[in-house]
């Protein structure tokens, strides 16, 4: 998985690259379809804006965004956000597959009633 930071208004010092890949290297396990992350930060007079877009297989895209004073805060919200969404998603395609191959395919006993 790709992950690209921008930084706006700022410098992307190590630590927060660090604590960034930390971060997003626990998304494939909610989703492993993941192929890409940009992660954009931004510094005003406010605090911080970070926000994530993750693009996944079959055009899927997820985007979180989050707004606060702590940088450290506002990366773990956004990945909170993300997280969330990936595992939606994940049951989502899931409780779209119907049964499995084992399930329908089994050999019947005689005299035994189908399987509903």
């Amino acid at each position: 998985m790709k992950v690209s930071v921008a930084a706006r208004r700022m410098d992307v010092t190590e630590a927060i690259r660090g604590y960034i890949d930390e971060k997003m290297g626990r998304l494939p396990r909610y989703y492993d379809g993941l192929q890409s992350l940009d992660m954009k930060l931004d510094s005003d007079a406010g605090g911080y804006l970070v926000e994530i877009i993750a693009a996944g297989r079959r055009k899927s895209v997820f985007v979180a965004r989050h707004r606060g004073h702590d940088l450290y805060g506002c990366i773990d919200q956004c990945a909170r956000k993300l997280e969330e969404q990936l595992r939606r998603h994940k049951d989502k395609v899931r409780d779209r597959q119907g049964p499995g191959h084992e399930e329908t395919m089994q050999p019947k006993a005689p005299g035994e009633p189908p399987a509903q």
